[in-house]
């Protein structure tokens, strides 16, 4: 079963977050936490953040297993750019762009098993059908 998590808008532009995103796409989501939370780039962490809403996704509104997760998709695109400026020599302007992404990643997992008792059904004996 497949499970999406999405972070939109996040203020950091697409390459930056693209170099991390490689390192991770194809893991199995327990190693990509562990390389996530101790990469020391400012990008791993908004892809930290989505990873565990996606996994907590699975869990919680799924009933996955959470160590059958596996990070199947990791896309980065870009979204809408603030266009600021900055004044410059002989009365010009010189622009800045702020530039945001977006973040969909696709965890696959199996369900897990419940654990406890197995429902049985009793045959019901009615009277009327015996003749």
């Amino acid at each position: 079963m497949e499970v999406l998590a999405r972070s939109k808008n996040i203020r950091m532009s697409a390459r930056k977050l693209r170099l991390v995103a490689d390192v991770v796409r194809g893991l199995p989501a327990d190693q990509a936490l562990a390389i996530l939370q101790h990469l020391r780039r400012q990008a791993a962490q908004p892809l930290l953040l989505t990873l565990k809403q996606g996994v907590a996704n699975a869990v919680n509104n799924f009933a996955l297993s959470k160590d059958s997760l596996k990070v199947k998709m990791l896309e980065i695109g870009e979204g809408p750019t603030f266009k600021r400026g900055r004044p410059a020599s002989r009365g010009r302007w010189h622009q800045i762009f702020k530039r945001t992404s977006h973040i969909r990643m696709i965890l696959e997992g199996e369900k897990k098993e419940p654990k406890g008792k197995k429902i049985v059904k009793k045959e019901s004996k009615s009277k009327k059908n015996d003749k």
